[in-house]
């Protein structure tokens, strides 16, 4: 039953942005650092959750009571513009997925690990059942004992998975997922031989790990090859692959934006044809605000793939955010939609907020797609694999429709 509960709670995230109207999310325009937000009573409301979910849980809320959470972002200081735009997408999903007894409390970290945990205990003062946030990775580290202390989990919005654990799950987008989501498409395409070529960075360090790990599962072989990060001819790392050992079928680049062009163009120009050759590429490539269809404009990047949320299941967001508040969201923002999401619709379960209501392995469907929070702290995400071409990108291997498709 719980398992039933939860799926049906999954297609909420995506009919929530159809239920409500712009100018209902008006209202919540100008709120300030220190505001309580608390949802309207519920108007065209999906269908609600099952009644066993709160029990099945472990949670004995109170139906009825109030369930408080905490928001935590910088709403001060230099990346004060980020900070708005999450709580603005917060605001999107509290309307669109919050019942009345739900209260999010935006506090400001101020952007430093000080701030964020004075924010948590201030949020936690006021009676929060869950954390979600902060942005940064020292600030993550600074709340996490004060969570921990208080029995609170916390949904961080970084993208540095050395943070998960101990009551901690990080949202952000890690490279695990989307290299073993690369590499199993590439290896059902025939690809047997990769080379990965990443900077001596932390970083760096994680794609070749997942990439080790899942050519080892794949039965597959990869080769690794690594540069300074701070190198500025892009020849050189190119030659490090054109000069191996074996031509490779595939060569997986741990670079995005300006850097990834530059590395695909001195790969070609040193005998790693992209039509021999299929590059991949990580995370990095799904950058709205450079696009899809700038790695497009190098020619060698045409053709490459990399795994990443389907970008139409975003689309109908970052057009309501754009037309509620007059400017376009910053790509992490969907981030902050989801955690509101997950915050809401738990509450309107029975206002469960423990581990076993979160992490249930049937996960959840929201505007980045198919996530699910695992034990370890860590977000499992469904990814589609799209392919770079010079006016954007084409998926060419749609995400699972549930973590039953993988076998998980």
């Amino acid at each position: 039953m719980w398992r039933q509960s939860v799926a049906r709670l999954a297609t909420a995230f995506s009919l929530g942005l159809k239920r409500h109207g712009v100018a209902a999310l008006l209202i919540a325009g100008g709120l300030s650092a220190c505001s309580t937000v608390t949802a309207p009573p519920p108007v065209a409301q999906g269908p609600q959750p099952g009644a066993t979910s709160a029990s099945a849980s472990g949670s004995s809320a109170d139906a009825s009571e109030t369930v408080k959470v905490a928001l935590l972002l910088p709403l001060t200081g230099p990346s004060a513009g980020i900070g708005q735009s999450m709580l603005d997408a917060a605001q999107l999903a509290l309307f669109d997925m919050a019942g009345d007894r739900f209260e999010l409390l935006p506090r400001d970290t101020k952007g430093s690990p000080a701030g964020a945990a004075e924010a948590a205990r201030q949020a936690l003062a006021e009676g929060a059942r869950l954390i979600l946030g902060p942005l940064f990775a020292a600030e993550v580290a600074a709340v996490k004992p004060v969570a921990q202390n208080a029995g609170v989990d916390v949904l961080a919005f970084t993208n540095d998975w050395t943070q998960a654990g101990n009551g901690a799950f990080v949202m952000g987008f890690v490279p695990a997922d989307q290299v073993g989501r690369v590499a199993g498409f590439a290896k059902s395409r025939g690809v047997s031989r990769f080379v990965v070529l990443a900077p001596r960075t932390p970083y760096g360090d994680a794609v070749v790990s997942a990439m080790q790990g899942a050519t080892e599962r794949l039965g597959a072989v990869a080769q690794v090859e690594r540069y300074d990060a701070a190198v500025t001819d892009l020849s050189g790392p190119a030659k490090q692959v054109a000069q191996g050992v074996g031509q490779p079928q595939a060569v997986l680049l741990a670079e995005g934006g300006n850097r990834a062009q530059g590395l695909a163009a001195a790969l070609a120009a040193n005998g790693v044809s992209p039509q021999q050759v299929k590059f991949l590429g990580t995370g990095l490539w799904d950058d709205a605000q450079q696009g899809t269809a700038a790695l497009g404009q190098e020619p060698a990047l045409v053709g490459g793939w990399y795994a990443a949320p389907t970008p139409q299941a975003r689309a109908a967001f970052e057009s309501k955010f754009e037309q509620t508040y007059g400017r376009k969201p910053p790509r992490i923002a969907t981030l902050a939609y989801d955690a509101t999401s997950v915050a809401a619709v738990l509450s309107r379960a029975g206002g469960a907020m423990d581990r076993k209501a979160m992490t249930n392995p049937s996960g959840f469907e929201g505007l980045d797609g198919l996530f699910r929070l695992r034990a370890n702290g860590l977000v499992e995400r469904g990814l589609a694999v799209l392919e770079v071409a010079p006016t954007g990108a084409r998926v060419v291997d749609a995400a699972p429709p549930s973590f039953d498709v993988l076998g998980q």
